[in-house]
């Protein structure tokens, strides 16, 4: 195996790991420990290691190393904020997008909608979830812009599983909300559809606070 192909499987064990917190917030990275672990040498680990600072799941700190991210409720408000813009975004320009496409999303969420409903895993219902927005984001027809919204909803992952795990009631909330969006995209009604989309967001985005004490008693006294 090449020392690039190396990093790239590397990169991807250690980003589900700092995804889901296997890493603790704050907690400095064991390189010697990793290399062992994973069995590679120094030089892709650290390759994979500077990619995941790259996109914000580890922080580097001159002379001391690498460190896992904080879990801070100022910056998943923030990644909240971040993931409404661009999601708001993306629904302006897929409105504009042709009739066959608007159909392939109101056919995603009725393939979907049972499934969704009758799920109770948590990681799954997440998935599902991130699957209807990033179908509906990617009417934009926008690259750059999945790939962004992409590295929030990973950022944020976590935290809405915690969500998710609280409120199992939550999800057939969340399947209204996309019955709403989706039904004021396909009648190409930009208020509407902006406004459903922003209060569906906006709402778990107000429980910031409260969600991340209950990430960190739930990272450090597991179920």
């Amino acid at each position: 195996m090449t020392e690039k192909s190396s990093a790239s499987r590397v990169h991807a064990q250690l980003r589900d790991m700092a995804i889901r917190f296997a890493f603790k917030p704050g907690e400095r990275i064991n390189e010697s420990a990793l290399t062992r672990a994973l069995d590679v040498s120094r030089t892709p680990l650290r390759e994979a290691l500077n990619r995941l600072v790259a996109e914000g799941f580890l922080t580097l700190r001159p002379g001391q190393g690498f460190f896992c991210r904080a879990l801070d409720p100022q910056q998943v408000a923030e990644l909240y904020q971040l993931r409404t813009a661009l999601e708001v975004e993306a629904l302006r320009l897929g409105l504009q997008a042709e009739d066959a496409a608007l159909t392939a999303l109101g056919a995603h969420l009725d393939a979907s909608e049972a499934s969704y409903a009758a799920c109770t895993d948590v990681a799954e219902l997440v998935r599902m979830d991130e699957a209807f927005h990033l179908a509906l984001a990617g009417l934009a027809g926008n690259g750059e812009l999945l790939r962004m919204l992409t590295n929030v909803n990973e950022r944020i992952r976590y935290v809405r599983m915690v969500n998710l795990r609280q409120l199992r009631s939550g999800a057939g909330e969340d399947l209204s909300a996309h019955r709403r969006i989706t039904e004021a995209v396909l009648r190409r009604d930009a208020g509407a559809a902006e406004a459903a989309l922003r209060g569906h967001i906006e709402r778990r985005a107000e429980e910031t606070r409260a969600l991340v004490r209950l990430a960190y008693s739930q990272l450090y006294v597991p179920d």
